[in-house]
């Protein structure tokens, strides 16, 4: 059976004679192989047991769907695709209730109902939820190999077919007559069900230059208001993101295909899935409204004036460090109001030590500084110090270098967690076009020397970071403020050696005293006149 699984593609739209005329197949618009056919004996081994995260007097949400919304067998990234309802628990208050994700990949919604959701209709108690969010699988044969295809529509139609394989005789239905099943399960068992549309794939319809809407998401409203349940448009929120990303960063919510989402993509939805139940004006719904949490999206506490942009300065230890006193390690950052005139821009210094472009996202702090930005501010990026360490073990914080390396998936051994890791330049990149389409102005940054010197002169990272910097501002037409080899250049004025540079720096060979802090954050502003940066008429 695997092995007939994994051959098997989607198929296109099939018609079938019927004694009363033809019921057309509902057509597959995807044309993308299933990436997780696995058995669902194996996959049953990863998924939780049905009910089995119930805490006594709190209810479960049950998740229901397909590999979009949980992707191979166990889950958990290892392919580089995720799932939204990995995503999902951290939007629910876990003293509330609990978030079950039973969705499957490869499943139908037709399968999904013959095969697992008999288990599940089973775990169902009083006071739960179920959200249903299926029908990417719903093309193809429908009577042979995956054998799960459904009927177009929401009419009552059916069919009753033989699966060639097996001789098993199923009654087949429309796309909202099992949508009625499910509802109907659902309130029998004293639960409350939600319909939900399908996450959007990758594809623009060139006439509209928008991602393609889903038509199941119709067919679910009709559902939806024929039964009196929610109904919430994840394709239309999720979608209505991606028209406003454009075509790079939109392509990166996806990995290997135009369906299966990345984190980027399974994050994104999740968030969408949450804000759509948030925004749901059904009465049917305001107990789960009331379970909802983090969905208001954090921000950078600054203080905002009318007529007064915000410049964020993002970075590492070297921009933010202890900068208590005169015999503490300090940031140029927090010197930065030293050449800024704080009168007409404000400074916002979101550095943190020990970050990596790649860690500084996955905290989610670049993600406050995006969430922050207004139009006419300004976002310093530097990074490069931490870029370079391991990827997988240790801190955890390198990242692949290079400009146009492909991204792989790799094992954290510390946490066992699966990740897939970016290039330096692909980082840079997207914080680059983050601040765009938000109307700011980015500007990169260029990491601060270090204090090792070979006859005379100071080490110099020209050949890797200093050509991935130019390589990416080259590409992006982004202003480059190159204050490696300022700050380089003015310490060779002045000294020949680590000895005599030792005032600029403090405990090692990287960090900086607030004398090196000072002359950073002022080669920062040199480097901005010389570009006549659209920043430069904020400075001092």
């Amino acid at each position: 059976m695997k092995a007939i699984l994994t051959t098997l593609a989607l198929m296109g739209t099939a018609t079938l004679a019927l004694a009363q005329g033809k019921a057309t197949v509902m057509e597959d618009v995807n044309h993308v192989v299933d990436n997780t056919p696995d058995s669902i004996a194996k996959a049953l081994m990863s998924r939780p047991t049905p009910g089995s995260t119930r805490r006594e007097g709190k209810p479960v949400l049950f998740l229901i769907g397909n590999s979009t919304m949980r992707n191979g067998t166990r889950g958990d990234g290892s392919n580089g695709q995720w799932g939204w309802g990995y995503y999902a628990p951290k939007y629910f208050d876990y003293s509330q209730i609990s978030v079950e994700n039973q969705a499957l990949g490869g499943m139908s919604t037709r399968t999904f109902y013959t095969k697992l959701w008999p288990d599940i209709r089973q775990a169902i108690q009083p006071g739960d939820w179920v959200i249903v969010s299926i029908g990417h699988n719903d093309g193809g044969p429908i009577d042979e190999g995956r054998a799960r295809s459904v009927l177009s529509g929401t009419g009552q139609d059916s069919v009753v077919v033989t699966i060639k394989e097996t001789g098993v005789r199923e009654t087949v239905y429309t796309y909202g007559g099992y949508m009625r099943r499910y509802i109907a399960d659902i309130r029998a068992r004293g639960a409350h069900p939600v319909l939900m549309s399908l996450t959007p794939r990758n594809a623009y319809d060139p006439q509209t230059c928008r991602i393609v809407r889903k038509p199941q998401g119709a067919w679910l409203q009709t559902i939806a208001d024929e039964q009196n349940v929610p109904y919430i448009d994840l394709n239309e929120i999720s979608g209505a993101k991606l028209d406003r990303f454009g075509p790079w960063k939109e392509a990166y919510h996806f990995y290997k295909d135009n369906i299966h989402t990345s984190k980027f993509g399974a994050e994104l939805n999740a968030r969408s899935a949450a804000e759509g139940i948030a925004a749901c004006k059904h009465e049917g719904i305001l107990e789960l409204q009331q379970m909802l949490t983090n969905v208001e999206p954090q921000q950078v506490p600054v203080e905002r004036r009318k007529g007064k942009p915000v410049v964020f300065i993002t970075g590492d230890s070297t921009v933010k460090n202890e900068d208590r006193d005169d015999d503490s390690m300090w940031g140029w950052g927090a010197v930065a109001e030293q050449v800024f005139n704080t009168k007409k821009i404000t400074v916002a210094n979101c550095a943190k030590a020990g970050r990596s472009t790649r860690t500084y996202l996955n905290e989610g702090r670049w993600d406050q500084v995006y969430n922050s930005l207004q139009p006419g501010d300004f976002v310093l990026i530097q990074f490069g110090h931490n870029d370079i360490g391991p990827i997988e073990k240790d801190r955890m914080r390198g990242v692949i270098p290079g400009v146009q390396e492909e991204p792989k998936v790799y094992k954290m051994e510390k946490t066992g967690d699966y990740e897939l890791v970016y290039c330096f330049g692909f980082y840079l990149k997207k914080f680059i076009m983050d601040v765009r389409e938000k109307g700011a102005t980015p500007i990169i940054v260029s990491l601060t020397p270090r204090n090792e010197w070979k006859d005379g002169r100071i080490e110099r990272r020209n050949d890797t970071y200093g050509r991935w910097y130019r390589q990416v501002c080259q590409e992006t037409q982004t202003e480059l403020v190159d204050l490696h080899n300022l700050t380089a250049d003015a310490l060779e004025q002045t000294c020949h050696s680590k000895e005599e540079a030792a005032p600029y720096y403090k405990r090692d060979h990287t960090h900086t005293s607030k004398r090196g802090a000072m002359l950073n954050a002022q080669n920062v502003a040199k480097g901005l006149k010389a570009n006549h940066s659209p920043l430069a008429k904020y400075l001092k």
